[in-house]
């Protein structure tokens, strides 16, 4: 199924742990193998009353026909069809079981194993609808509508329809609809999803702007030039969607064996049948006794211990803005022993904060001083820088006077009236107004005692540079927990992985308290560090958001991408993507991987046994034909349910990362 979405992206507000986000979730009859199931069972549990009644046969037996086809249609035409294709599927050898215990007059056994068969399908599609139900969650995400300028005038468009060639009309504070051209106008755009760039870009005529990503104060007119069929949003969901078709190394090994392993069941049941009648059995018997073999012996709990699980887990993920692309990757996650980090965008969220406050010398400003007439300018802008500032202000409890005449220049800054003095804020972009107002000793980025990294802002009086603000690309508030949280699931603290600078990289590993650091790496060398912990033995997660980070993806043993939007070559690339950018779900997923592992195992542990137990019971005893499907399908329904444990609330939170004592 092909699906057209919108191509942008609302703000999404991170959900607090003791709020979660609201979920659509699939009514269980919703679903067309849950309804047959129940029809098969009602039909079932109708036609055993009266038949435990001692009514005649009239009266209970055609409610066991519409057992038998309710719960039988589907899995005997679908097995008939495997069959066409030379491919023996397990669920008809349980058909054929159940019309041969009918045959023999054993017609309520045989409905069932009729009724428990359904019951465990029924188990199977909702898991895969869970996984559903995480896309259309994704798809609540994104706003519908763009406005689309024609010869009439403006036009409300659903985005799904937008073409190449199509003009837009992008006002301040929205979502740009499409990957386009700027034709008009001046703004700037939050892109740091798409690009990794922290700080907003200045766009203009000829500007690259991308879909999903935020207009500034500008009001722009943007060309389309790409069709929304292949934006971000809908890569998203269309990876999301298969995952619920791919299957795991385990399941493949399992349905690999299953074949020949049918195989031998089907030879080994006309020997339990046809040796005893060498012996002087009688043909009932011996038929009951191959029946009763063929049901228990077959690997139904086997082949349904590893999907549930893991759909369950990527249901589960995806609820929580992680979409695991596939069975193969959930699985995957689970192994990693060694995690490197990215620093922009990773570690850190790409929103500036003040670093610094520098006065300038004859301002007869103090820091705060300086800082509360920069936030008074700034209080009415919606730039992110000016969003930085006043929020500074208000943390170090400052009053912040009322300005007038409040004008702002997209890509130069503002000015305001504040106290009778023209105040400007904006970039120091201008060399000779930097050298004069900073002086000699300014370092790399022009600013005194600033590091490297930083955006340095020039504060102004009636045209005088007052002083300087330095801001810093913000850490993530829950980076600190979250890299203790790996530490504690690998046994070894992540590797820092920058493009960035030493003094930069160091700045947030202090911070993060992680020791081995490698900064200055250009893609290939984030590559080479990621190919040295494999070669030591290691399974490495990788987690990053650029494209310069897609080669380190592909070459991890896996791989995660953050971001709401995120580049779309590193969401190619990456096993799975944070969608709400939440730093602390990476470890959660982790976790949620391992236990789905395990659960793996526990059903694949529970199936061996009941089989090996019900085997050896009908082949050394007596085993009643009933107590063999209920203790088969007993078995097969159990590891289902077992497997859907995942979907629950609490299976997330056992995995999430404690956060206490960190900033939000």
């Amino acid at each position: 199924m092909v699906v057209r979405v919108s191509t942008t992206l609302t703000p999404v507000r991170v959900p607090s742990p003791t709020h979660p986000t609201p979920r659509r979730r699939t009514r269980v009859l919703a679903l067309p193998e849950a309804r047959w199931a129940l029809a098969s069972t009602v039909a079932f549990l109708a036609a055993l009353a009266l038949d435990l009644a001692g009514l005649p046969w009239w009266a209970y037996g055609p409610l066991y026909a519409v057992a038998y086809v309710t719960g039988g249609w589907e899995p005997a035409l679908e097995g008939l069809r495997a069959l066409r294709g030379r491919t023996l599927d397990v669920d008809l050898l349980m058909i054929v079981a159940a019309l041969g215990a009918a045959a023999i007059g054993q017609v309520r056994d045989g409905a069932l194993l009729i009724v428990i068969f359904a019951t465990s399908g029924a188990l199977e599609a909702l898991a895969t609808a869970r996984t559903a139900d995480s896309v259309r969650g994704l798809l609540d995400l994104a706003p519908s509508m763009a406005t689309r300028l024609t010869e009439h005038g403006e036009e409300p468009v659903p985005t799904s329809e937008l073409a190449v060639g199509d003009v837009l009309l992008i006002r301040p504070g929205e979502r740009i609809g499409a990957d386009g051209r700027v034709l008009e106008g001046a703004s700037e755009a939050d892109q740091a999803t798409i690009t990794g760039e922290p700080l907003p870009v200045a766009k203009g005529p000829g500007d690259e702007v991308f879909a999903g990503t935020l207009n500034g104060t500008g009001v722009l007119r943007v060309r389309v030039e790409r069709d929304p069929a292949d934006s971000v949003i809908a890569r998203i969901v269309t990876l999301v969607e298969e995952a619920s078709r791919t299957k795991a190394p385990t399941q493949l090994f399992i349905e690999k064996v299953e074949q020949r392993y049918a195989l031998g069941i089907v030879i080994a049941t006309l020997a339990v049948f046809g040796v005893p009648l060498l012996f002087g059995a009688g043909l009932t018997d011996a038929l009951l006794r191959a029946m009763t073999f063929m049901i228990v012996a077959s690997p139904c709990a086997v082949v349904l211990a590893t999907m549930p699980p893991l759909l369950s887990a990527i249901a589960n993920a995806g609820r929580h803005g992680v979409l695991v692309k596939s069975a193969v990757a959930m699985e995957r996650l689970g192994e990693v022993d060694a995690v490197a980090l990215d620093k922009t965008g990773t570690l850190t969220e790409g929103t500036p904060e003040v670093s610094a406050v520098r006065p300038l010398p004859g301002s007869g400003l103090t820091p705060d001083a300086l800082l509360a007439l920069a936030a008074a300018a700034e209080h009415p802008s919606e730039h992110p820088l000016g969003r930085a500032v006043v929020r500074a202000a208000r943390e170090r409890g400052l009053r912040i006077a009322d300005a007038r005449d409040f004008a702002a220049v997209p890509g130069r800054g503002v000015t305001a009236v504040v106290g009778g003095r023209v105040i400007g804020v904006g970039r120091a972009g201008d060399p000779v107004t930097e050298s004069v107002a900073l002086g000699p000793d300014a370092d790399a980025t022009g600013v005194p005692g600033t590091e490297d990294g930083d955006t340095v802002v020039l504060v102004t009086g009636d045209g005088v540079p007052l002083g300087i603000l330095a801001l810093a690309d913000r850490l993530r508030p829950h980076a600190p927990a979250t890299t203790a949280a790996l530490t504690a699931l690998t046994g070894t603290a992540p590797v820092l992985l920058t493009g960035d600078n030493a003094r930069a990289a160091a700045r947030v590993a202090e911070a993060t308290g992680l020791v081995d650091v490698r900064a200055d790496l250009l893609p290939e060398g984030k590559v080479d560090a990621v190919r040295q912990l494999q070669d030591a033995g290691r399974k490495v997660l990788f987690v990053g958001d650029g494209v310069n980070d897609a080669p380190a993806l592909a070459a991890a043993h896996s791989g995660i991408a953050m971001g709401r939007a995120g580049s779309d070559l590193a969401l190619e690339t990456a096993d799975a993507v944070v969608v709400r950018d939440e730093l602390t779900t990476v470890p959660s997923v982790v976790r949620l991987s391992r236990a789905a592992r395990r659960l793996v195992v526990q059903n694949l542990v529970i199936a061996g046994t009941f089989i090996t137990g019900l085997v050896l019971w009908d082949l050394l005893g007596h085993l009643p034909l009933p107590l063999g499907v209920a203790g088969h399908e007993g078995s097969t329904v159990l590891v289902g349910l077992n497997g859907l444990r995942l979907l629950r609330e609490s299976a997330w939170r056992s995995g999430q990362v404690p956060v206490q004592g960190t900033r939000g």
